[in-house]
C-alpha cells in the first residue's frame, strides 16, 4: 500500500512540476498539492503531467502519453469539463492546451457550482496560497504583466481623444470582439466562501470573457453567451459602481475583461496591501488641483487599492497625494464631486504584447523559461 501511495503522490508532483513550468508558474508547495488532490483525479493528472507545452491533437497526446485514444478522449473531455484543459476546435481537428493557474483553472474552479466540490475547502486553500510570498514573486514579479488597466474612457480629455489607441478603450474592445460570455466572479465567489462578502455588494455575473475564450466557456457550461450591447451594459453598470476594469495585456484578440474591486480581486489586493503589481497602469494617471478640491476625501474612499492619501497642506483642506502604486484607473475622478481630479495622459505610454503568443513568450524569456513555446493552432 505504501509503494501504490508513494507513486500517487509521484503522479501529483509530476503534474506540479509541469504547471510550474509555464511562463506564470505554480511554485510547489504542500498548499499546491492538497489543491491539485482535489481537482484532478488520478488519471487526469498522470495526463496533465506529460502535458506539451505547445497546442496538441488527441492524436499528438496520446503518442506522448501512451494512452489510446478512445480511453484518453474521455478523460480530456472530462478535464476540460473542470476547466483544467482548454480544448479548441480548429479545422484538421480539436487541440488541447493545459490549463495554467492563472489566468486559468482557478478561475475557471470558481466560476463552477453545484458539481460536488468542497468549495469552501479550496477557497481556503486558494487563499493560503496566495498569500505565500514565492507565489506573489511568481504571479507579480515579472516586468511584463499578465493584465492592463482600462481608464473609465468617459475621463479621457478631448485633447488626446484621437490619440487613444482601441486597445485602451474597454468599450472598443468589446465592440471589436462582436460579444462574448458572462460567467460568475471567480474572486467574489472564492471570497464569499471565506465569508468575506465584498463590501461593495458588487455583482457577480459580470467575469467578460471574449472571442474563443468566449465560446470555449459557453461550450463548457461556464457561462452564458452575451451581446456587444449586454457587455456594454454591464461595462456601464461596473462603471457606475467605480470598479476598475482589467483586461488581458495585449493589443489584439483580448480574451477577457475583470470588473474588479479591491476587497476581493486576487489582482488588485496585493496591489492595494504590498504595491505588488499584476496589471500594467493605463496610460493615464490623475493630477490634482489643490485650488479645487474641497477635502471632501470622495477619491481616497472611492480608490481601490487606497492609493490616495489626504494630506494636510497647511490650509485647513486636507487635499488627496495620488501614490506610486496607482494604475490610472479613473475611479477618483470619477467620484470627485469638485472637478479638482482630471485624468492625463502618462508621458511615457505602455504598448501591450502584440497578442497572447508574444505576452507569454515575453514572460517567459524574463523568468528564463524560454523552453516555454505557443505557437497558432
Amino acid at each position: 500500500m505504501g509503494h501504490m501511495a508513494n507513486a500517487k503522490d509521484e503522479v501529483y508532483r509530476a503534474l506540479a512540476e509541469r504547471l510550474n513550468k509555464n511562463p506564470v508558474g505554480a511554485p510547489i508547495n504542500s498548499t499546491l498539492m492538497e489543491i491539485l488532490h482535489r481537482l484532478y483525479t488520478e488519471s487526469e493528472a498522470l495526463v496533465g503531467s506529460k502535458f506539451p507545452m505547445l497546442p496538441m491533437t488527441l492524436e499528438m497526446i496520446s503518442g506522448i502519453t501512451g494512452i489510446r485514444e478512445n480511453e484518453l478522449v474521455k478523460i480530456l473531455d472530462s478535464m476540460a469539463s473542470k476547466g483544467l484543459v482548454v480544448d479548441l476546435p480548429r479545422r484538421d481537428g480539436t487541440y488541447y492546451t493545459l490549463a495554467p493557474m492563472v489566468v486559468g483553472f482557478f478561475e475557471f474552479t470558481f466560476m463552477r457550482t453545484g458539481d460536488g466540490l468542497n468549495m469552501k475547502e479550496l477557497a481556503e486553500f486558494f487563499d493560503k496560497y496566495f498569500r505565500s510570498p514565492r507565489v506573489a514573486k511568481e504571479f507579480f514579479g515579472s516586468e511584463t504583466k499578465l493584465m492592463k488597466t482600462l481608464v473609465y474612457e468617459r475621463l479621457i480629455p478631448a485633447a488626446v481623444e484621437t490619440e487613444v489607441l482601441n486597445f485602451e478603450k474597454a468599450s472598443e474592445i468589446i465592440r471589436q470582439s462582436g460579444g462574448g460570455a458572462l460567467s460568475m466572479c471567480a474572486c467574489r465567489h472564492k471570497a464569499g466562501h471565506l465569508g468575506k462578502s465584498c463590501k461593495m455588494n458588487a455583482p457577480m455575473d459580470v467575469c467578460t470573457s471574449l472571442g474563443e475564450t468566449a465560446d470555449w466557456i459557453v461550450r463548457r457550461g461556464l457561462g452564458k453567451p452575451a451581446s456587444v450591447d449586454e457587455l456594454l451594459q454591464v461595462l456601464e453598470q461596473t462603471e457606475k459602481m467605480g470598479l476598475v476594469h482589467l483586461g488581458d495585456n495585449v493589443l489584439n484578440e483580448p480574451w477577457y475583461i475583470c470588473h474588479c474591486c479591491g476587497c476581493c480581486c486576487a489582482a488588485l489586493g496585493p496591489t492595494r496591501k504590498y504595491g505588488l503589481s499584476f496589471a500594467s497602469p493605463s496610460n493615464f494617471i490623475p493630477s490634482v488641483e489643490p485650488d479645487s478640491c474641497t477635502g471632501c476625501g470622495s477619491c481616497a474612499g472611492s480608490c481601490q487599492i487606497q492609493a490616495i492619501v489626504m494630506c494636510d497642506t497647511g490650509s485647513g483642506v486636507e487635499v488627496p497625494e495620488i501614490q506610486q502604486k496607482c494604475i490610472g484607473c479613473g475611479i477618483c475622478a470619477s467620484t470627485c464631486p469638485s472637478g479638482a481630479i482630471t485624468m492625463f495622459r502618462r508621458p511615457v505610454l505602455n504598448v501591450p504584447p502584440v497578442d497572447v503568443t508574444d505576452l507569454l513568450t515575453r514572460i517567459a524569456r524574463e523568468k528564463g523559461r524560454m523552453h516555454f513555446k505557443l505557437g497558432p493552432v
